[in-house]
């Protein structure tokens, strides 16, 4: 396998991985090379959407929405449906969650809330549908952007400039569907010794970090104090705003940040560090020890 820039290029054919992964898909397509063009078959992340609903009661009446559809690689939806919410300032605990499973379809994700759960669906001004490469593109103000939850992090300990230097290269190694394709987003969550809590992957950045929050939100460990996400991807706004929510306190990302992201960091008391890789990083906002 060669390397190309800071991506792995498809494997070929011969060594496609023979384990069933509903993130992939195997593909015809034609090689072409200098010299010649031949018929083979590549390995690419599967996109699909992903329709996200709701169910709870209010007034005594079952009420059910179609929150946002989403383009997605499928596998891990609970942890994405459940993250989403959260980050979206739609719950705020895992025991307002009475049951997610598939409604009728594996494209289509249903949230049950817990009798008495307040969901306030007006603090979503959002368009129902999201691309997999924009996570606040749907929004139709500025003013939306901001969650209701989403405060000042508290001062704590410093995460150690030793422990950032080593993320990269554990979060690569759990990126098992980049490998095969080059074409999939990864995020982590470490804590401050560098140990590795939850890994996921996703086509969409902001779905990538929706899940790994989402695991660990699902099992009651939110909030994420002194813990590191760390992004294959840029850090922008809504990466940014979605590690806030969950109380995340250094956001860690392979690529650049956007200037929206690097103002909420500051304002909010995020550390935020951009360029993680090949033993180097920028502070963009925030302190490391």
């Amino acid at each position: 396998m060669k390397i190309a820039g800071n991506r792995l290029d498809p494997w070929p054919s011969s060594i496609i991985p023979v384990m069933p992964d509903e993130r992939i898909a195997s593909v015809a397509m034609t090689r072409v090379t200098q010299q010649a063009s031949a018929e083979d078959t590549d390995v690419l992340a599967v996109e699909e959407p992903l329709e996200i609903r709701v169910a709870w009661e209010a007034g005594g009446e079952a009420r059910e929405k179609n929150i946002a559809v989403t383009m997605r690689t499928p596998g891990d939806d609970a942890d994405l449906a459940s993250g989403f919410l959260f980050t979206e300032a739609l719950i705020r605990s895992h025991e307002e969650i009475d049951s997610i499973r598939h409604w009728g379809s594996p494209n289509v994700i249903r949230v049950s809330l817990h009798r008495g759960t307040k969901l306030d669906v007006s603090k979503l001004d959002r368009h129902f549908y999201t691309t997999s490469s924009c996570g606040v593109c749907g929004k139709t103000s500025i003013d939306a952007l901001r969650v209701a939850n989403a405060g000042i992090l508290p001062a704590g300990r410093l995460a150690g400039g030793e422990v950032i230097h080593r993320l990269p290269s554990v979060l690569q190694e759990h990126q098992t569907a980049f490998r095969a394709t080059g074409g999939i987003h990864g995020a982590a969550i470490f804590d401050y010794d560098g140990n590795l809590l939850r890994a996921r992957e996703d086509i969409g950045r902001h779905n990538a970090v929706d899940k790994v929050i989402g695991s660990l939100f699902r099992e009651g460990a939110t909030p994420l104090s002194g813990k590191i996400l760390m992004v294959s991807s840029r850090a922008s706004f809504e990466l940014v705003q979605k590690a806030i929510v969950a109380g995340i306190p250094v956001l860690a990302s392979v690529g650049a940040p956007s200037s929206l992201a690097v103002d909420l960091a500051r304002e909010l008391n995020l550390t935020l560090l951009g360029f993680v890789r090949d033993g180097r990083f920028n502070i963009y906002a925030g302190q490391i020890a």
